[in-house]
């Protein structure tokens, strides 16, 4: 009897834990988070024989997908199990709590650690039994799995209606204001931000570059698309920098299209830019080099590319180049200064012409020993012998530690065992299964390309044999790859405007004879 009176006289506190994914409907007078949290009050009220009482405190998230732990009323919630003001957990279903497996094992485990009950009123069970505990686990399985097959339908129904031209929703870009009147959104033209664009584009043209229309567009105080989301949030505003500029100049929704991947469609909405404009934009993004690297350097002959680097910052030296009239003038620049501003770096921009000629007759002076062109051709196969056996180790590590975490998951389901500690042990293997497959794919990808590489080995040992003659008649990336084999890294020190050429073993071997000033 004395048991009983102190169980009757026991308060457990309870608290309401409400979630709905999506906001529509939540300012409805009486919404989804309403529904739940009445069912789970009525709960409540059937258990005061027990002691139970209800929070006044409300644990609402409207608007937040289960997927992941980023919601505001579950992190207030979590601090207050933590601070011991509640006692036992309730909601509606499982899945309002976490669609994540990973995550609701965590959340069990701080229930655990806290002695907090948990309660779904729509899948009545008990957490203090293991049977509980395993039919929480695999409704919780089936709910990670519900989530992740939404996933798959929303991208299917996104790409669906890319492919027909339709705006799939995305961070809303300058020129275009997002009509929902309708039931599908469309893009509008914002008649005063598409003159923006429209002069953004002229702009470009007629400067040449990106750096020049990002000072010009500073100076006019012209930023990326400000608006405001659905829950009143100011967003966006930044003003332009490289990386924004060409993302605009690159974006072909200006030119009525809708990307989806790799594929363009005709989209419904109208186009800023004449097509003829556009495509004239894009030739001279091309010929500037902005994401073709190797075509800036072969068109200009940038032997150094990658291998000359500015001592003072330790940044590397990009090749550019300048015009006057028909005339054009290759330079190597820090690439600081260039993304910083010339203050930035006391490195002045190098005439590439007398810099590539002075490392040329350094080679031509090496190209005469027999050793170096035996070692040089070794080198460069054993490089790409060395990257295959590395992919293909990384390879069998994969597989192996794949293996070990399958095997391991399943000895784990078949003990049955609902303790929390299990339950996050098979969330970690399976998500560490998921890392493994991207990785080998990763690394298959990989290992085809680098056994798909070859050396032209008559092409190098000709070119060492009789220099002058080869070097003339090499092609501009023959040249490129050549000096790569040769020299590891070139430094410019700006503070008393020396060079320092660091080559390949074998070949810092047949330079030791020579007068440290003609290298330095």
């Amino acid at each position: 009897m004395i048991q009983f009176e102190n169980r009757q006289s026991k308060t457990i506190r309870c608290a309401i834990y409400t979630r709905k994914s999506c906001e529509e409907g939540l300012d409805l007078e009486f919404n989804s988070l309403d529904a739940q949290r009445e069912s789970a009050e009525a709960f409540i009220a059937s258990q005061q024989h027990e002691g139970w009482v209800c929070s006044p405190e409300l644990y609402d998230d409207g608007g937040f997908s289960g997927g992941d732990m980023e919601r505001p009323a579950l992190n207030r919630l979590m601090k207050d199990i933590e601070a011991g003001k509640i006692d036992c957990v309730v909601v509606y279903k499982v899945d309002r709590l976490s669609r994540s497996l990973l995550d609701f094992a965590r959340i069990m485990s701080t229930f655990d650690a806290h002695e907090v009950s948990f309660v779904s009123v729509t899948q009545q069970f008990n957490t203090t039994h293991s049977m509980g505990r395993l039919t929480l686990n695999i409704l919780l399985s089936f709910a990670q799995f519900e989530r992740e097959i939404i996933g798959e339908r929303i991208r299917d129904k996104l790409a669906a209606q890319r492919r027909r031209g339709k705006w799939a929703g995305g961070i809303p870009v300058l020129g275009y204001d997002v009509d929902r009147s309708n039931a599908s959104p469309k893009l509008v033209i914002n008649a005063e931000e598409a003159k923006r664009v429209r002069r953004i584009f002229e702009l470009y043209l007629k400067l040449g570059s990106l750096l020049p229309v990002v000072e010009a567009l500073t100076k006019r105080n012209w930023a990326n698309k400000t608006w405001t989301t659905r829950r009143g949030l100011p967003r966006g505003g930044r003003p332009f920098d490289k990386t924004s500029l060409h993302s605009l100049l690159t974006n072909p929704i200006y030119n009525g299209k809708i990307r989806h991947k790799h594929e363009l469609h005709q989209g419904e909405h109208e186009a800023i830019i004449a097509p003829a404009i556009f495509e004239r934009v894009q030739t001279q993004l091309k010929h500037n080099g902005k994401g073709r690297g190797n075509h800036l350097a072969n068109k200009h002959g940038a032997l150094l590319k990658g291998l000359i680097h500015c001592k003072a910052c330790g940044y590397r030296m990009v090749h550019t180049f300048s015009g006057r009239g028909t005339k054009r003038y290759r330079y190597y620049k820090c690439s600081r200064a260039i993304k910083c501003g010339y203050a930035s770096c006391p490195s002045p921009a190098l005439p590439a012409r007398e810099i590539e000629a002075m490392i040329v007759d350094q080679v031509r002076r090496i190209a005469q020993d027999s050793d170096l062109q035996q070692d040089v051709l070794h080198r460069a196969q054993q490089k790409l012998d060395d990257e295959a056996t590395e992919l293909d180790t990384q390879r069998r590590q994969l597989e192996k530690q794949k293996n070990r975490d399958r095997a391991e998951l399943d000895r784990l389901v078949s003990l049955q065992s609902s303790s929390a500690v299990t339950i996050e042990r098979i969330a970690q293997l399976q998500h560490r299964i998921s890392q493994a497959d991207e990785g080998l794919a990763t690394v298959d990808y990989k290992l085809n390309e680098a056994t798909g590489k070859q050396i032209d080995e008559s092409a190098v040992s000709g070119a060492l044999q009789d220099f002058d003659s080869f070097w003339g008649g090499m092609t501009v990336q023959e040249r490129v790859r050549f000096i790569a084999l040769l020299i590891d890294r070139i430094d410019f020190d700006a503070s008393d405007t020396s060079i320092s050429v660091s080559f390949q073993p074998a070949a810092l071997k047949s330079l030791a004879s020579l007068d440290r000033s003609e290298v330095v």
